[in-house]
């Protein structure tokens, strides 16, 4: 049986910052450009928010027990925070997938899932949160 953990506080206000961050980049360039342009601009606006984050994260996958490859996170946010960044006409359950499999590995309980080609920015992005063993 799966134990609900409630994100603490401090997630929840690095949740915010990077929510108003990622606001700020999708309000001042508008959809239409490669991801990369949003990773960019977003480690920018967080650098100047003085939000310690890093890019690129390399995630050893295992399975049963031995190294079968590596995933990248787009960025690890105060080292407990994933934000997996897309450019796609719409989110997908593989997209939300991709960040469980990030959450699994990493023992991290929430991530946000930021498509900055919509027309709105609430209509791009999601929390994905696993709980599944992380209380274990």
């Amino acid at each position: 049986m799966s134990k609900f953990i409630e994100p603490d506080p401090e997630l929840e206000a690095l949740v915010k910052v990077v929510v108003d961050a990622a606001y700020e980049v999708h309000h001042t360039l508008g959809p239409g450009y490669q991801e990369k342009v949003y990773e960019e601009a977003l480690a920018v606006e967080l650098g100047l928010r003085d939000i310690p984050f890093a890019r690129q994260v390399v995630v050893p996958v295992s399975y049963k027990g031995r190294m079968v490859g590596e995933g990248r996170l787009d960025l690890l946010i105060g080292g407990r925070l994933i934000v997996e960044l897309k450019v796609v006409d719409k989110l997908l359950p593989l997209h939300t997938a991709q960040c469980i499999s990030y959450l699994k590995a990493t023992r991290n309980p929430l991530a946000l899932l930021i498509n900055f080609n919509s027309a709105l920015f609430k209509y791009g992005i999601r929390r994905v949160v696993y709980t599944k063993n992380l209380a274990s």
